[in-house]
């Protein structure tokens, strides 16, 4: 099956049609993975507040670069490339008292490594926000301040 289908002309992907994925796939896809990264400290996720559990994803989708593959063997090279890069801001609640960086460093990792696997983008510039720590000690609000 490598004959005539196997091989690709020289033209450029602007002239032959190109993949794209809006930011707003892309938005999902991190919101997704980073609440799944989040679920897995369960100290931290049992202090949030049911309705505060969402990551909120803001994403910028730019094309990744043209590529010149002259010759055939770069086609499998070319096969791998990335579709677009990304830059992305995910803002976060978290309970507290537990790990805010472990939690950070968890959501980046797996929402970087996720969106190469699925949808074949690049992470350029990413940061992981806390919008807002909840204590378990916050609830109790006949009782007086906590220090």
């Amino acid at each position: 099956m490598t004959g005539e289908a196997g091989r690709r002309p020289g033209i450029p992907r602007r002239e032959r049609g190109a993949t794209t994925v809006a930011d707003r796939v892309v938005a999902k896809i991190a919101s997704h993975v980073a609440r799944e990264a989040l679920s897995r400290f369960t100290e931290s996720a049992g202090h949030v507040p049911p309705g505060h559990r969402t990551p909120h994803v803001a994403a910028s989708v730019r094309r990744a670069p043209e590529r010149n593959t002259a010759t055939g063997d770069d086609e499998s090279a070319a096969g791998r490339q990335a579709i677009g890069e990304v830059r992305m801001r995910i803002t976060v609640e978290l309970g507290y008292p537990s790990d805010i960086g472990a939690q950070c460093a968890a959501v980046r990792r797996e929402v970087t490594e996720r969106l190469r696997t699925w949808a074949g983008m690049e992470v350029s510039d990413f940061s992981v926000l806390v919008e807002r720590l909840h204590s378990e000690h916050a609830r109790h609000t006949d009782q007086e301040r906590v220090r």
